[in-house]
């Protein structure tokens, strides 16, 4: 669990950036943070997401692992070699359970690993704590 300070700077981080090659799942996941009153930002693939970091870099970034043109691992790896790409929390998302694959995560820059399907409460969990949050 964490404390109101802990929820306040996760918000103050502002806005998220949905990396998935999905149009439904961006479409969820950003109904989901928008509840949980962040501005959300989205790209189909890892290449625009590098691209768009590199403009404007978001707080958070929720983060698949299998696309097109640079996968999630790639881009993280990018990401965390880019001038202020330490900064974002960046949540990965799969449906790759076994441990090695966990663990790439881990190795590549990933703050947080999350099994997809997710809903709600699973990314409050992540991003918050478990901490009631919204608008």
């Amino acid at each position: 669990m964490c404390d109101q300070l802990e929820i306040d700077a996760a918000k103050a981080r502002g806005r998220c950036l949905i990396v998935d090659d999905s149009p439904t799942v961006r479409r969820i996941a950003g109904r989901i943070l928008r509840g949980f009153g962040l501005e959300v930002d989205e790209a189909e693939d890892g290449q625009l997401a590098l691209e768009a970091c590199v403009r404007s870099m978001p707080g958070t970034i929720l983060l698949d692992w299998n696309m097109p043109v640079m996968d999630g691992i790639e881009f993280l790896r990018a990401l965390r070699e880019t001038d202020g790409g330490d900064a974002p929390r960046v949540v990965l998302c799969t449906t790759q359970t076994d441990v090695d694959h966990v663990q790439q995560a881990f190795d590549a820059g990933a703050d947080e690993y999350i099994m997809k399907p997710f809903d709600a409460a699973m990314l409050r969990e992540k991003l918050f704590g478990g901490v009631a949050v919204g608008r």
